[in-house]
C-alpha cells in the first residue's frame, strides 16, 4: 500500500513537469568534504594568537602572481591579519599549492594543544596566495577541510562569508557547515538565487522546502528521483520531510555509517536524530544548539574543546549549567570541576588544595588539561599553596599562556622544578637535564640557527611550508622519535616562534601524550 502511495505521489508530482527538460548531471557525493563522511572512533576558535615578531621584512610578488588592483584571490582570504599573527604576508606565496595541501592533510594535532594553536593561526591567517594559485581556490579548500576536521565549523563559515562562497566547491562546504550550526537558511537563501551552486538535488529540494515552496520542492524531488539523482536514503527522508502524514510509519532505511550533514539534519527533522559521538568531530557542533540533553551537550563540548574548537569559557559554562544528575564517568568530572571552581572563587586555599588534584585528574582523563589551565592558572598561582598542591598548581600554570609569569613568581620556591622553570624562561640549558626528553629540549634551545634540513626551503622563502614540516617533526617526536624534537623546537625558534617552542616543550614534559 505504501509503495503504491509513493508511486502515486511521484506520478502526480512528475505529471506537472512533463513539459520541463532537465539535463541529467552526475551524482554528487553525499558531502563535499570526503573526511566529513568518514566515521571516527560554534564557537569562535580559541586558538592562541601568536605574538611573535614577523620573520620576514617584506613580500616580493613575482610577475605570475600579478592581479588587477583590488582583486584578492580566495586562497589569500583569512580572519587574522599579519599584525595579529606576526607572520609575513608571503607565508604561502613561494610554495606549490599541492605541497601545502599535502602538508595540511598530514597534520595530526588533535592531542597536541601547542600545535593546535599554531595550526589555527596558519589556517586563519591572511596571506598572499601561492604563485600557482588559480580560481579553483584549492588552498582555501584545504584550509577549510583542516578546520572542519578539528571541529572549527564557525571559523569555516566566517572564512566563506568573506569569499562569498561563489563556486560549487566552496558553497558545498558552506552548506555543510550551516547545516551543523543551524544557520542553513543563510545557505538556502543564497541557493535560491543561484541554483547552479547546489551540491545535489537533495540540497535543492531541502532548501526549496525551507523557503516554504513545498509544491516546487515535491516536483524537484520527483524529477531528481526520475533521473536517478537522489539516493534511497535521501528519497525516504525528503518524502517524510515534505509529506509526514502520507509517509508516517514507513520504515526508513538504516542510517548510513557515513552520513552527510544534510542526511544528519533530515533525520533530526523527521524525529530520527543520529548521535554525534560516532561521527566526525564537526558534527559535535550540532549538539550545542540546545536540541539534545545535557550529557550529550557536555560530551560534544569536550570533543570540541579537545581540539581548541570551543573556547574554555564556553566549556565551563556548559559544565556549570546544573548539578550532576548522577555519579560515575562524566558526572564525576563535572562534580570535581564544580567543587574546585567554587573553592577557587572563594579563594579558600585549603579547599583548593583538597579539590585541585581530583579536578585536574578528571581533566587529564578527558585530555582537557590546557583548557583547564587557561581557565584557572592566573588565579590559582595567587593562592598560598604548599606541598603537592603547590607543585600541581605550578604545573597547571606552566600549561597556560602565563607560563613565564608563573616561572618568575613561583619558580624559586620550587627548586625541584628547576628544569621546568628554566624552560619557561627560555633557558633550559642553564640547569642540568636528567632525561632524554630534557636533553633533546636543551639541544633545541641551544641557539637560534635554523636546522640545515630546512635551509633550502627558507632560502626559497617557503616559510609556511617550513613551519608545517616542523610541526610534523614535533608530532613524530611526541610519538616516540625523540631525535626529531630538537629539530622541531630549533626551527620554531629560528623563524620567530619562540612562544610556540616553549609551550611545545613544556607540554612535551607535562602532558601524557607520548614517549
Amino acid at each position: 500500500m505504501r509503495a503504491k502511495q509513493r508511486r502515486l505521489w511521484l506520478t502526480t508530482a512528475l505529471g506537472v513537469t512533463l513539459a520541463m527538460t532537465t539535463a541529467a548531471e552526475a551524482q554528487e557525493p553525499l558531502s563535499a568534504i570526503d573526511w566529513l563522511n568518514d566515521p571516527v572512533t560554534a564557537p569562535v576558535i580559541d586558538a592562541d594568537r601568536l605574538s611573535e615578531p614577523p620573520v620576514s621584512e617584506g613580500a616580493m610578488i613575482p610577475d605570475v602572481a600579478v592581479a588587477p588592483l583590488g582583486q584578492v584571490t580566495n586562497d589569500a582570504v583569512g580572519l587574522l591579519s599579519s599584525k595579529v599573527t606576526g607572520l609575513p604576508a608571503d607565508l604561502w606565496q613561494y610554495s606549490a599549492t599541492t605541497s601545502l595541501i599535502e602538508l595540511l592533510r598530514a597534520q595530526e594535532v588533535t592531542a597536541l594543544p601547542s600545535m593546535q594553536a599554531l595550526f589555527y593561526t596558519l589556517l586563519l591567517a591572511e596571506a598572499e596566495a601561492p604563485a600557482d594559485s588559480t580560481n579553483s581556490s584549492l588552498l582555501l579548500q584545504g584550509r577549510l577541510d583542516a578546520l572542519l576536521e578539528l571541529g572549527a565549523v564557525e571559523a569555516v563559515q566566517a572564512l566563506l562569508d568573506r569569499t562569498g562562497a561563489g563556486d560549487k566547491p566552496l558553497f558545498s562546504r558552506w552548506f555543510d557547515a550551516t547545516l551543523l550550526t543551524g544557520d542553513e537558511d543563510l545557505a538556502c537563501d543564497k541557493l535560491t538565487g543561484a541554483p547552479h551552486l547546489s551540491p545535489s538535488y537533495a540540497a535543492r529540494v531541502f532548501c526549496t522546502a525551507r523557503s516554504g515552496d513545498w509544491n516546487t520542492a515535491a516536483l524537484t524531488l520527483a524529477t531528481g528521483d526520475a533521473l536517478g539523482l537522489v539516493s534511497e536514503q535521501e528519497m525516504a527522508l525528503l518524502q517524510l520531510f515534505l509529506d509526514p502524514e502520507l509517509f508516517e510509519g514507513d520504515p526508513l532505511p538504516h542510517p548510513p555509517v557515513r552520513p552527510s550533514p544534510l542526511i544528519f539534519r533530515l533525520r533530526e527533522a523527521v524525529g530520527e536524530a543520529l548521535p554525534t559521538a560516532p561521527l566526525p568531530r564537526a558534527f559535535a557542533v550540532a549538539d550545542l544548539r540546545g536540541t539534545v540533553g545535557w550529557k550529550a551537550k557536555i560530551e560534544a563540548a569536550e570533543r570540541l574543546a579537545q581540539t581548541g574548537a570551543l573556547a574554555p569559557n564556553r566549556l565551563l559554562g556548559i559544565y556549570s549549567e546544573r548539578l550532576p544528575a548522577a555519579s560515575g564517568g562524566i558526572w564525576d568530572r563535572i562534580d570535581a570541576v564544580q567543587r574546585f571552581d567554587i573553592a577557587l572563587k572563594a579563594r579558600d586555599a585549603s579547599a583548593v588544595a583538597r579539590t585541585l588534584p581530583k579536578a585536574f585528574t578528571a581533566m587529564q582523563v578527558a585530555r582537557l588539561e590546557v583548557p583547564f589551565a587557561k581557565l584557572y592558572a592566573e588565579e590559582l598561582i595567587k593562592l598560598p599553596l604548599t606541598g603537592d598542591a603547590a607543585q600541581l598548581a605550578y604545573h597547571v600554570a606552566l600549561l597556560s599562556p602565563s607560563y613565564e609569569t608563573a616561572a618568575q613568581t613561583l619558580g624559586d620556591a620550587l627548586p625541584d622544578q628547576a628544569f621546568l622553570t628554566a624552560l619557561a624562561k627560555g633557558q633550559p640549558g642553564s640547569v642540568q637535564a636528567r632525561s632524554d626528553v630534557e636533553r633533546a629540549i636543551v639541544q633545541g634551545f641551544a641557539g637560534l640557527a635554523l636546522p640545515e634540513v630546512f635551509a633550502p626551503d627558507m632560502a626559497d622563502r617557503r616559510l609556511g611550508e617550513v613551519i608545517l614540516r616542523a610541526m610534523l617533526l614535533y608530532q613524530r617526536a611526541i610519538a616516540g622519535e625523540i631525535r626529531e624534537l630538537p629539530i622541531a623546537l630549533a626551527t620554531f625558534r629560528a623563524v620567530g616562534l619562540e612562544d610556540t617552542a616553549r609551550q611545545a616543550a613544556l607540554q612535551a614534559l607535562l602532558l601524557e601524550r607520548g614517549f
